[in-house]
């Protein structure tokens, strides 16, 4: 249940986001008895809120009869203070590193235990990418989302790690062997995945440092990073570097191997 809105007295507030709270990773989409049954609502109670809700953007009702979550809930969600700020620093800096690498580049933001990408552009290759603007992917399996997962509290890690998924046959779904990742990430300051989230396509991602430790992650998409690896890692920390600077990240961003193997 998504809250006790059924006792008396319930505002009419406090039942129309019981509802928007009933959407979550595992129910992206429902039916209006469905969403009742959640917030326990009453079927017409529900059905006058969803209405509500969807007249004003925060909802949309697909041709199968199920809704999901509008655009004007993501819209809200960008003047967030973390993810405007980085958002809108990011920018210019997401789109050089387009330029100079032509790759898919996105930058992302951990949202409880999940990967939230906030911006993205598409590369000129035709490699498979899932992710899009707004959507939200597991940690473990993407680039960004390693970066993110090595500097999570403890208890991120820990949920994380009790719960490891395989998305493709290269996912790693062993808590001992991404741990081991966690610490390479955190010591060479990037990482790199191999097919773990799309088949065909790999990723090479970095920190972006804020005042009080990161606060976002910095990656690319390729077909392979071999004989590449170099020059993206080269790309990357440049434009993380310079985000960083601009968000207030303290003195030299920590920290980075000198040099790094080109294999894949």
């Amino acid at each position: 249940m998504a809250g006790n809105t059924s006792i008396p007295g319930a505002s009419v507030a406090a039942r129309t986001l019981a509802l928007l709270s009933t959407f979550d990773e595992s129910h992206r989409a429902q039916t209006l008895s469905e969403m009742a049954q959640r917030a326990d609502l009453a079927v017409p109670t529900a059905h006058r809120l969803v209405g509500e809700l969807e007249r004003w953007g925060a909802l949309v009702r697909r041709p199968d009869g199920r809704y999901v979550i509008g655009r004007r809930i993501w819209d809200l969600g960008l003047l967030a203070p973390i993810q405007t700020g980085v958002r809108e620093i990011a920018e210019p800096y997401v789109y050089d590193l387009y330029a100079a690498t032509k790759a898919t580049v996105h930058i992302a933001v951990r949202e409880g235990t999940s990967v939230l990408y906030i911006d993205r552009i598409s590369g000129n290759e035709s490699v498979p990418v899932v992710s899009k603007v707004g959507s939200r992917l597991p940690m473990p399996p993407t680039g960004v989302g390693k970066v993110l997962l090595a500097h999570a509290p403890h208890d991120i890690r820990d949920e994380v790690m009790a719960s490891l998924t395989r998305v493709t046959p290269r996912t790693l779904i062993s808590p001992q062997l991404l741990e081991q990742q966690l610490r390479r990430v955190r010591d060479e300051g990037y990482a790199t995945t191999a097919e773990e989230m799309t088949a065909g396509a790999c990723s090479i991602a970095v920190p972006v440092w804020g005042p009080d430790g990161v606060v976002a992650a910095l990656g690319v998409v390729v077909g392979t990073l071999r004989g590449n690896r170099p020059r993206l890692l080269a790309a990357l920390q440049v434009a993380a570097r310079g985000i960083g600077r601009q968000l207030g990240a303290p003195g030299p961003v920590p920290p980075g191997r000198a040099g790094v193997a080109d294999s894949a």
